[in-house]
């Protein structure tokens, strides 16, 4: 699996760091979908080898502007360069009221048809390659974060098992390993079940919006190799400003991370105060965070990609557009 980040900056913009966008998908598949599409989100998958045609579902985590300002430009853009394909969009109720606003206003008729989930009455779903599933969370507006689970990790035939049970090959270990029950000669029946080995567990990401709980994610995150979820703040910021912007701090997301075993953790959702040197640089987020969390621990930047190996390896992947970033070793 890899996550790719488009927008990595909390509330606006910076010169390094756009508003909240982050792109899930298979390796080596072209298919992929974005969880929320802040203002600029179209432009910046100009950097990236994402395209609109293969683009499955665009979810959106809560109705803040720099989670979905950037939806009815990326729906324009898919229009203009020629998409057929119907697209999903998950969010919240007053997401569909939005976005069609948006589209009578401009008159825009895209050439494929949208099909409108809303997030409140989700609980698990298949989605393209993914089985999906979705927690509510706490901030000002209603908020959710995203699960994206494996639905085919993979499979191989138990070849010792047939061979020690004297079974030889043929068409019924085709069928086996198509998942498939095969009945011999003599009418014995095969599960497949019972002669199919899973190469590797299931692998789970799960991507949070904005969220001033982290243990709300408890549950979810119990079985998940990666947590993606905001660091908006130190925590001296965060009491210094109060509970009113309902956001987590380094700590906080850090803390119940480690409490909660988390196996690799990627803070985002960067406040624009954290973009100068000393202690007005990200570093002391990120310090702040190591403070409570002894897993992996990562700062996302705006066009880093990372991959979870089978194995359950995660890491960052050789950047591409404006990102600088070091292969996975």
């Amino acid at each position: 699996m890899e996550i790719q980040f488009l927008g990595t900056s909390a509330g606006m913009p910076t010169k390094k760091r756009n508003v909240s966008g982050i792109a899930v998908k298979r390796a080596n598949s072209k298919a992929w979908c974005l969880v929320d599409c802040g203002e600029g989100t179209q432009h910046r998958l100009l950097y990236t080898r994402l395209s609109l045609h293969n683009l499955q579902a665009v979810l959106i985590t809560h109705m803040h502007g720099d989670h979905c300002f950037g939806l009815p430009g990326l729906i324009a853009t898919a229009a203009l360069s020629g998409r057929k394909d119907p697209l999903t969009i998950i969010g919240p109720r007053q997401l569909k009221v939005f976005v069609v606003a948006a589209m009578a206003a401009s008159e825009l008729t895209p050439p494929f048809s949208i099909n409108y989930r809303n997030v409140e009455e989700l609980s698990a779903t298949d989605l393209g390659d993914f089985k999906l599933e979705v927690t509510r969370l706490s901030h000002r507006l209603p908020s959710w974060a995203y699960g994206f689970s494996e639905k085919q990790p993979g499979w191989r035939l138990d070849v010792e098992k047939l061979e020690l049970e004297g079974i030889s090959p043929g068409p019924e270990w085709g069928r086996l390993q198509a998942g498939e029950d095969a009945e011999l000669p003599d009418g014995q029946v095969l599960r497949s079940e019972d002669y199919r080995l899973r190469l590797h567990a299931s692998r789970k990401v799960v991507i949070a919006g904005d969220n001033d709980t982290p243990a709300l994610l408890a549950s979810a995150v119990s079985a998940a190799d990666v947590l993606v979820h905001e660091a908006t703040y130190t925590q001296a910021v965060a009491d210094r400003i109060g509970n009113a912007p309902r956001h987590s701090s380094a700590e906080m997301v850090a803390r119940f991370a480690e409490d909660i075993g988390v196996r690799n953790l990627v803070l985002t959702h960067i406040s624009p105060r954290y973009h100068g040197t000393g202690e007005d640089s990200i570093d002391v987020l990120e310090n702040e965070a190591r403070q409570f969390f002894t897993g992996p621990l990562f700062m996302a930047n705006d066009f880093d990609r990372f991959h979870l190996a089978q194995n359950g390896a995660f890491g960052r992947l050789a950047g591409e557009g404006q990102a600088s970033a070091s292969p996975l070793k």
